[in-house]
């Protein structure tokens, strides 16, 4: 696995690919925190849910959902940032305020980073950099 995912979590093994669980902290490669509370969603069910049925995303909160080339926000209430990451880490697209009834794609997207509207510009997310780790929140 990425370490721009990994937990002290306990890993599983499923078809020779390591999986965390939980919720976590992305931090860029210079240190900046990406998100606070990231949910991981990398299981069927947990990534088909993503952000349904929630009123709102605060700032800080956030959804990781990996494998996801691509999301829609169907159903949603609210509009969201997406981060489009390579199976490294490297940003290869932000859609900014995205809003609900709508679908976006990446071209070689391994992983989704869905954030509050806005934050990804707050954050100085740009396309290029990279998300190096990811820690358990608390730790």
């Amino acid at each position: 696995m990425p370490s721009h995912v990994s937990t002290s979590a306990a890993y599983t093994q499923e078809a020779g690919v390591r999986t965390s669980r939980g919720v976590v902290v992305i931090v860029r490669s210079d240190g900046t925190i990406a998100c606070e509370r990231c949910t991981v969603a990398d299981r069927m069910l947990s990534r088909m849910k993503g952000l349904l049925g929630r009123k709102d995303l605060p700032t800080g909160e956030g959804i990781l959902i990996r494998p996801a080339p691509s999301i829609h926000t169907f159903f949603m209430r609210f509009p969201i940032d997406v981060v489009f990451l390579s199976r490294q880490g490297d940003v290869l697209k932000i859609a900014e305020h995205v809003a609900p009834w709508r679908a976006r794609s990446c071209r070689h997207s391994y992983a989704v980073l869905e954030l509050a509207a806005g934050e990804a510009g707050r954050r100085g997310l740009a396309v290029g950099d990279r998300v190096d780790t990811a820690q358990p929140v608390g730790a």
